[in-house]
This record gives C-alpha cells, sequence and structure tokens, in this order.
C-alpha cells in the first residue's frame, strides 16, 4: 500500500477517488553559456527556489538531468551547509571544504571570508547565536571567495545593510567581466534588469517567459496587472 492509499483509507476515502498529482517544476529546459547572468522571476510558489536547489544538486530531479560545466557555488536559504554549534569560523571551514576548496585554500581565505562579511567580532561565536542575516552573510561571503565558476543566489543580496549589498554587487559585477556564470532569483525586479542580460519568467511550474531580462519581467508584470492566466 502506498502513502496516498493508506491516508485514503485512514480517511475512509471511497474507491473511485484520484488525486491530483502536483509537479513543482516541469517542462523545463534553458541552456546558458559561460558568462551568462540569468534573473529568475515569478510570484511565490512558482518554481524558483525549487530550480535553484536543483541546479545545486541540493535536489535531484524526478525526472530528466541537470548538466553543469564547472564548480559551483550556492547561495541558498539559510541553513544548508550549515552547523549551529559550530562557530561562524568553524562553518566558514567546513563550508569551504563541501564548496571544494582544499585545506590549504580554506586556512587561507577564512581571514577573508569573515572579513567581507563583516564578522571579525563573531568569528568565534557559535552559529545559533548570530542573526539571520548574519549567517547568510557568512554563507555568500564563503561562498564568493570560492573561486567557483558558476554562482546560484536565492534572494541573498537582500540581506544586509545598504554597504553589504554594495560589496556584493560590486564582486558579481568582478565575476561578470571575469566570466563567472550567474543564476539570480529576486523579486526585485529593477535589480534583476539592471545585473542579468537574461531573464526566465516561472509560473505555476512552468518557463512563461525565457529571452532578456526587459522581456521576461515586461511578461510578468503584464500578467500582475492583468491576473495571471490559469494553468
Amino acid at each position: 500500500m502506498t502513502l496516498l492509499e493508506h491516508a485514503a483509507a485512514l480517511f475512509n476515502v471511497s474507491e473511485g477517488k484520484s488525486y491530483e498529482e502536483l509537479w513543482a517544476l516541469k517542462g523545463i529546459r534553458f541552456t546558458l553559456e559561460h558568462g551568462d547572468a540569468l534573473g529568475v522571476v515569478g510570484p511565490n510558489g512558482s518554481g524558483k527556489s525549487t530550480l535553484l536547489k536543483l541546479l545545486a544538486r541540493v535536489m535531484k530531479p524526478d525526472k530528466g538531468a541537470v548538466k553543469c560545466d564547472g564548480s559551483l557555488a550556492p547561495i541558498l536559504e539559510l541553513g544548508i551547509g550549515f552547523h549551529g554549534d559550530l562557530t561562524a569560523r568553524e562553518n566558514a571551514e567546513v563550508y569551504g571544504v563541501i564548496m571544494g576548496l582544499s585545506r590549504a585554500e580554506v586556512k587561507r581565505l577564512t581571514k577573508p571570508m569573515i572579513r567581507f562579511a563583516g564578522l571579525d567580532k563573531f568569528e568565534d561565536t557559535k552559529l545559533k547565536h548570530l542573526s539571520s542575516g548574519m549567517q547568510v552573510r557568512l554563507a555568500f561571503s564563503i561562498a564568493i571567495e570560492s573561486g567557483a565558476d558558476i554562482f546560484v543566489v536565492d534572494e541573498a543580496l537582500a540581506v544586509g545593510d545598504m554597504e553589504f549589498q554594495r560589496k556584493c554587487l560590486e564582486r558579481f559585477r568582478e565575476f561578470k567581466r571575469d566570466k563567472k556564470t550567474i543564476v539570480f532569483v529576486s523579486h526585485d525586479l529593477d535589480m534583476v534588469k539592471s545585473f542579468c542580460e537574461k531573464g526566465l519568467y516561472l509560473l505555476n511550474g512552468k518557463i512563461r517567459a525565457l529571452g532578456t531580462s526587459d522581456e521576461a519581467i515586461n511578461c510578468y508584470l503584464s500578467d500582475v496587472r492583468e491576473g495571471f492566466p490559469v494553468s
């Protein structure tokens, strides 16, 4: 008996009743070249974060495959890869190794990671005692020091004060000049438009628009004004 069949039996669901299959993403296909910056937009529940988790190999697709040519650094929601009982410095060291850095590289880069995050005074503080903003800044700082070829970013730039955001954007501009590839999810459409040349608009787990960032955002705004189409 499957879990759904068991649940149906518990609630006395009569035979012949069916359940609707729900896919977080379906029919997604796109290719990015080295140096591309892709902005991903869409309403809550459209599949944006699921897409990033698939790209970052945090989740595996039920069907299809994700092909990645180069090293990847994910900057996703709070908590992935971190341990609350380790200090900020220890988390930086462990996370750096997970990201593929050698022990020598981790030893050399831990101080710059902590410094970029603005956590010099808190490097020996357990992570669970730091604010959520501090933790995301640390994750961001570790990722950008990893030297990866591809960066997958989920709203990380919305965390922190204006000075931290300025530093982050400047570092990403350096990445673009160095032909790094960036996939960036954000509700800040102005930031997506100014930072990303390509755009992907997801709705109900499917591609609604894929092209330039202007094209994807204009389609999204049009749907917001007119009411989202029924899938």
